[in-house]
């Protein structure tokens, strides 16, 4: 006869993978609360680009929380990011401008003061519908949690574009302070 499966073994199951290691939850504390408690977003530059930029305030490398990763997102007019899918879930509260969420090929408009919600595992994009004006969001994931508790898949379905939109380069929002662009 074959191997036993799961569905039949009587044992107890392991659903995570053991923690190894020295751990001090005393000396954890005190390396917490020695890190800032404030970021200053204009100490911070973007990446990437040229459609799609991220200044990350808050990531699992830092070790600066051990359950958020914080970061904005700007796209330029008409940009887009690439097509990607990752086990943690993410909030994208709009700051400003109008776009849409592409979530398993269906199609979500959104506009400043909305939050889009991408659930896990979802193979999702991002686009800015506005071929005049940018547009920004906050987002906020569990991934240090989801890291830690061993749920690491993260898909890359099409890049993101290394080429400028339609509209011409753009250069993301650095130290401006007006982003709602009034006139």
């Amino acid at each position: 006869m074959g191997k036993e499966s799961h569905y039949d073994n009587p044992k107890p199951r392991v659903f995570l993978r053991g923690i190894a290691g020295a751990y001090n939850l005393g000396d954890e504390l005190k390396r917490l609360r020695s890190l800032p408690r404030v970021i200053k977003g204009t100490e911070l530059d973007f990446s990437t680009g040229p459609q799609s930029f991220s200044k990350h305030f808050v990531e699992p490398v830092d070790g600066m929380t051990q359950t958020l990763h914080v970061h904005l997102e700007e796209y330029a007019p008409g940009g887009r990011t690439q097509k990607h899918g990752h086990v943690n879930e993410a909030a994208f509260y709009i700051l400003d401008g109008t776009g849409y969420e592409i979530h398993d090929g269906i199609r979500y408009d959104w506009d400043a003061g909305d939050i889009a919600i991408v659930h896990n595992n979802c193979v999702h994009q991002h686009f800015n519908k506005d071929p005049n004006k940018p547009a920004r969001a906050l987002v906020l994931k569990p991934k240090p949690m989801m890291m830690f508790m061993n749920l690491l898949f993260q898909k890359m379905v099409i890049p993101r574009p290394k080429e400028p939109t339609e509209f011409g380069p753009y250069t993301p929002r650095k130290l401006e302070t007006n982003y709602n662009h009034d006139e």
